[in-house]
C-alpha cells in the first residue's frame, strides 16, 4: 500500500527547497550584476541548476503517485532523466556565459562591491542552509541526492563569502573573477558527467555492468537452467531498474515444477530490488521467437 503521508510530507519539503532555492537565485541574478561579482554570478548559474533539480524532483514526486496507465505502462520515471537532460543544457548554456563575463575580468580584474558580496553570502548560507534542514528530515532517496546538492550551495557561499572577506582587507580583484572560473569548472565537469550517464540511460545502456553480471550469476546457478540469452537490464530513471530473460531449461519441467523455479527466481532476484521483471522459460532445442537478436 503507498504512504500517502509520507509522500505528501516529502513532497512539501522538496516544495519549501524549490522555492526558496527559485527565490534567491533571482536575488543572486540581481546582487551579482549590482556588485559587479562574477563570483556571485557564477554562483546564481550553479543555483540555477539546483532550482531546476529540485522543481523536477518535486514535480515528478507528484506526477509519480499517478501510477501507469494504459499509456505510460512503466509509469513517469523517465521524466526525471528529461529534467536531468534539460538541466544540463540549461547549466551548459549559463556556465558559457559567465565564462564571457569572468575570462575578460582575469585579464583585466575590476574590484567589486565587497560589502553586497558579504551580505549576499550570509544570506546565501542562511537559505540554502535552511533549505539543507528542511531536506534533513526526508527519508527519500530523492531528498537525500537534493540534501548533498544544497550542501555544496552552502560551501559555495562560504568560499564567497571568505573571499569578500579577504578583498576587505587586500586589494586582489583578480580573486572575484578567479573564484566564478573555479565555481563554472566545476558545475562544467560535473554536467559532462551527469550528462553523459543521462544519454546512456536514455539509450538504454547497462546502468550498472556488476549489477548485470551479478543478475547472470544468480540466474545461471539455478540448476534447473541450461543458458540465458536475450537478458536485457536498462533503467527507467537511474534508480529504477527494468530486466528481461529468456531461461533456456536443461529438461522440460513440470507445471509444479515450473512454478517453483519462478519462485526461486523472484526470491534470488529481490535481492536487486528491480522495479519490473520479466523472465521467459524455454527449453534448449526450442526455437527462440527473437532468434534473430539472441545475446
Amino acid at each position: 500500500m503507498h504512504d500517502h503521508s509520507h509522500s505528501h510530507g516529502s513532497n512539501t519539503r522538496i516544495g519549501w527547497a524549490f522555492f526558496l532555492n527559485v527565490t534567491f537565485t533571482i536575488i543572486e541574478f540581481i546582487g551579482g550584476i549590482l556588485t559587479n561579482s562574477t563570483a556571485i554570478m557564477a554562483d546564481a548559474v550553479h543555483d540555477l541548476g539546483d532550482s531546476l533539480s529540485i522543481g523536477f524532483a518535486w514535480f515528478l514526486s507528484k506526477v509519480s503517485e499517478k501510477g501507469s496507465n494504459s499509456e505510460f505502462t512503466y509509469g513517469y520515471r523517465r521524466l526525471s532523466l528529461l529534467g536531468a537532460l534539460i538541466n544540463g543544457l540549461v547549466l551548459i548554456i549559463g556556465s558559457a556565459w559567465v565564462l564571457t563575463e569572468a575570462i575578460p575580468k582575469l585579464l583585466q580584474p575590476e574590484m567589486p562591491m565587497v560589502e553586497g558580496m558579504i551580505a549576499l553570502a550570509v544570506f546565501g548560507v542562511l537559505v540554502n542552509g535552511f533549505a539543507a534542514y528542511k531536506l534533513s528530515k526526508g527519508k527519500t532517496l530523492n531528498e537525500r541526492i537534493l540534501n548533498w546538492h544544497l550542501l555544496e550551495d552552502v560551501l559555495g557561499w562560504v568560499a564567497v563569502l571568505i573571499v569578500s572577506i579577504v578583498l576587505l582587507f587586500v586589494d586582489w580583484p583578480i580573486l572575484d573573477p578567479a573564484l566564478s572560473f573555479l565555481f563554472t569548472l566545476y558545475i562544467l565537469i560535473n554536467v559532462a558527467k551527469n550528462l553523459w550517464h543521462t544519454i546512456r540511460l536514455f539509450l538504454q545502456a547497462i546502468p550498472d555492468k556488476e549489477l548485470s553480471k551479478s543478475v547472470y550469476k544468480t540466474l545461471i546457478e539455478l540448476e534447473e537452467v541450461d543458458s540465458i540469452h536475450h537478458l536485457h537490464l536498462w533503467s527507467l530513471d537511474g534508480e529504477h531498474h527494468v530486466l528481461t530473460a529468456h531461461l533456456a531449461l536443461q529438461d522440460a519441467l513440470s507445471m509444479q515444477q515450473q512454478l517453483e523455479l519462478k519462485k526461486s527466481i523472484a526470491e534470488r532476484l529481490s535481492k536487486f530490488n528491480l522495479e519490473h521483471t520479466t523472465i521467459e522459460l524455454e527449453m534448449t532445442d526450442e526455437q527462440c521467437r527473437d532468434a534473430s537478436e539472441a545475446l
